[in-house]
Formats: C-alpha cells, structure tokens, sequence
C-alpha cells in the first residue's frame, strides 16, 4: 500500500517533532499532543533533532525560538534549504516582532508566546499537519514529472516546449528544421513519456516542474 500523501511504497505516519531546551516543556508538550493520535518525538536542541535525522514524510515541529547553540531560526532555514515539508508551529517566551515576521516569511504557520492557550497549539499542529501533507504530496508530484521529463530525449524537450506555447505542428516543423512526421512521433512520445492526457495537462506539468503557481 502506497502513502497517499507522498506515494512512498509504504503509507508515511506523520510525526510530530518538539524540540525545546526546556525538559519540563518538552514533557508537558509531549503529553498534550499525543491527544492528536500522532507519534510525538522529542528533541532538547536544533542539534539533536538534525543529528537524529528524523523521517522527511509529512509532520510537524512544535519548535523553540530560542536556545542555546542553535536557535528555532536558524534550525527553519537549514530545513528550508533542504527542502523540509514539515510545517512548522514556533513557542517561545521571548519573542520579539522581527524574529516573527522572519519566522512566518521561512513559512511558519504561526508563533505562540508562552504560556500559551493548549488548544490554539493543538489547532496549529493539526493545521501544519495538514500543511505538511498537501507539501509532501507536491514534492511527491514534482519528482514523478522530474522523472518523466529526464526520459525525453533533447529532441523530443525542444518539441515539447513548443507544444506548450501552442504552436502547430507545421510551424514546430519549420522552426527545428524537421519533418512534419517527425514532429508528430516526436509529439506523441512526449504525451505518452509525461503521462499528457491534453496539451492543457502538458502545459501545467511543465509549470509545475519550473515553480510556477
């Protein structure tokens, strides 16, 4: 049985990772969510939690802003850069305007100050769980058509951008300096390599696959 958010041979079980230099917060925090009927792991720093190297599949990190060493930032932007889909919910008592806005503009889905309401935390870590899983499957996505892209052969890339700007195939023809036959085998290869039901699905494929909304 596949996993329905990232199409993994096995079904991902989300797992929500506290990380905080607080022992008795970290206690606390595991507690209440483990009512969400989710594995909860925990971490004393940004440190231990990257040195476990815990599962890339759909989760959530209930993180600290500050700590010693490593803070709950600079731990964001590293996952960031590694193309992390957890979703993110930050805790702290010492929060200041500037490391939130840095915070929600890494992506964060919120920021709490302690001490915090338990049920906004637990509705914040179902919605970055939510967040999670709607990435994981995106990623899921963007490396299939990755995939399929990388078996077209040089040829058979030049017809498909072509195809996407909707031109026909007389003047793809004219422009590579080919046959208007080879331009059809090479057309239908393409659909047939991308999985294209339509130019329509070819052409949103091929946004998907530059970053395009």
């Amino acid at each position: 049985m596949t996993c329905g958010h990232c199409g993994s041979a096995n079904p991902c079980t989300p797992v929500i990772h506290v990380v905080d230099d607080d022992e008795a917060m970290r206690h606390s925090l595991a507690f209440l969510l483990k009512s969400l009927g989710h594995p909860v792991e925990c971490y004393p720093s940004a440190e231990a939690f990257l040195l476990a190297q815990p599962p890339t599949g759909p989760g959530c990190l209930v993180l600290d802003m500050r700590m010693p060493g490593m803070s709950g930032l600079d731990l964001q932007n590293a996952l960031n850069r590694a193309g992390s889909t957890l979703g993110v919910v930050f805790i702290s008592g010492h929060g200041d305007i500037p490391m939130v806005v840095r915070a929600m503009r890494q992506g964060a889905v919120d920021f709490l100050e302690k001490p915090f309401n338990d049920q906004r935390l637990l509705d914040l870590v179902a919605e970055a769980l939510e967040r999670a899983a709607g990435a994981c499957a995106e990623a899921h996505t963007a490396r299939l058509l990755s995939q399929r892209q990388e078996s077209l052969t040089p040829r058979e890339r030049d017809v498909m951008a072509l195809v996407v700007l909707g031109k026909p195939n007389k003047v793809i023809a004219h422009e590579l300096d080919i046959s208007m036959k080879t331009v059809e085998a090479h057309r239908a290869h393409v659909m047939e390599k991308m999985e294209a039901g339509s130019v329509a699905d070819l052409t949103r494929m091929l946004m998907t696959l530059q970053g395009k909304p």
